[in-house]
């Protein structure tokens, strides 16, 4: 800050505005394309953001990439931004937890769809114990799963990559393909167990 006369001060520093006001302001500059704004606000704005993601999350991860999704959505929504959505914390708070939330939805349905491929795939494949000292690496393993995938029809590539990668219910992949919801569960339900049996079948 600078003085004026003996008594008189004029405020000039930022740290002397009231956050909400500060924020606002970095939220108008970012959607003005301001990066400098947007570091700022990362800065004031990613401890807090981060916490949030973790505690609905509870791994961190993917709370880290959670926020990575978040900052993006702000840097993309800056410019329609106004007083009226909330403060600028709230508001990126809200993102977050949305964010977080859809994200444990999305794992939660891979870990169903995948115990549910699982069980039906346990009465049908018997899978032999291997000796440690047998067991490929990680990305051999990788090279041979991505290969048993291109292996599979397109059909049920899609279906899997959609409930595996999309994080799609088997009900929104019925919708998205205009398919009906047992022809999806079936291709999904052959195609793990062909992939299954391919990628065994290279270990």
């Amino acid at each position: 800050m600078r003085l004026i006369g003996n008594n008189t001060r004029v405020v000039t520093s930022v740290d002397a505005i009231p956050d909400q006001q500060v924020e606002v302001r970095l939220l108008l500059e970012i959607g003005r394309g301001d990066r400098r704004s947007f570091e700022v606000l990362y800065q004031r704005f990613s401890g807090i953001l981060f916490t949030a993601a973790l505690r609905i999350l509870n791994d961190k991860a993917e709370a880290e990439d959670v926020i990575q999704e978040v900052f993006f959505q702000i840097w993309e929504k800056a410019a329609v931004y106004t007083p009226l959505r909330g403060k600028p914390l709230s508001w990126a708070l809200t993102l977050t937890r949305n964010k977080a939330i859809d994200r444990l939805r999305a794992i939660q349905r891979r870990g169903r769809l995948n115990d549910e491929v699982e069980r039906e795939a346990d009465g049908q494949v018997q899978v032999e114990p291997r000796d440690s000292t047998h067991e490929v690496d990680s990305l051999q393993t990788g090279k041979i799963i991505r290969n048993a995938v291109m292996q599979l029809s397109r059909e049920q590539r899609e279906a899997i990559e959609m409930a595996f990668f999309s994080g799609l219910t088997q009900n929104q992949i019925a919708t998205q393909l205009r398919q009906p919801l047992g022809t999806v569960k079936a291709r999904i339900r052959r195609g793990m167990l062909r992939l299954r049996n391919l990628v065994e079948a290279k270990l």
